[in-house]
């Protein structure tokens, strides 16, 4: 895949080198040359000064042959503007946006470009660590009727297969967070002390599904 990127912050920058390590081609946009010099020598992309909203610039980057592109410059309106151009003159439908103000974020989710809405994502992090019911999503959907969220399960559950408790949670637990690493739970895996659970839940289904997984198994 060839992904073009507008920011070479500690993101950005970061990003890129991601990307490389997975044997992708990048390019990299940004106004100051001097901004490169964090992807070190290693890379083996492409550098373009300049803003990613400007058509030359993007076609020097390579965005005809683009398979996506992320905004990530420290600027709302460069990013959104950048990804407007990129997905409605480009024709690039996977397209992403570094979004400070969490309310335009929601916006621009509605209009097809989907957000990285920063402080609402640092303090989501924060809220799930502080409160045991994870109700603050990872994951929304941009009209608010599905979630992904982090689950409290009590300690009676321990042990029990995650398809079982899936079944009686009536929704989709897609995956686990086991010693700070992903696993997709198989037939045979059994929820073990410390594991984080992710469920898959409409809105409307959150607080029930909170009291089956946040109490014992089979309680009235």
């Amino acid at each position: 895949m060839h992904i073009v990127i507008m920011g070479c912050g500690r993101v950005g920058s970061s990003l890129a080198k991601a990307l490389e390590r997975r044997d992708h081609s990048v390019a990299m946009i940004d106004i100051d040359v001097d901004a490169f010099r964090r992807l070190g020598p290693e890379f083996r992309g492409i550098t373009v000064k300049g803003v990613g909203f400007d058509r030359d610039v993007l076609v020097q980057a390579g965005i005809k042959q683009a398979d996506g592109f992320a905004a990530v410059s420290s600027g709302d309106n460069s990013n959104i503007l950048a990804a407007r151009v990129v997905r409605e003159q480009f024709g690039v439908h996977n397209v992403i946006a570094r979004i400070y103000d969490q309310g335009r974020a929601e916006v621009y989710e509605r209009l097809g470009i989907r957000t990285v809405a920063t402080v609402r994502w640092a303090a989501n992090q924060v809220l799930r660590g502080l409160l045991p019911e994870g109700s603050e999503p990872v994951w929304r959907d941009p009209a608010g009727n599905v979630r992904l969220v982090q689950v409290h399960t009590d300690d009676a559950w321990i042990g029990k297969r995650v398809h079982a408790i899936q079944t009686a949670a009536g929704t989709p637990l897609p995956f686990i967070l086991r010693f700070g690493r992903g696993l997709v739970p198989n037939q045979a895996t059994v929820l073990q002390d410390g594991d984080l659970v992710y469920a898959a839940v409409e809105s409307d289904d959150l607080t029930r599904v909170e009291d089956v997984l946040g109490n014992p198994p089979g309680r009235p």
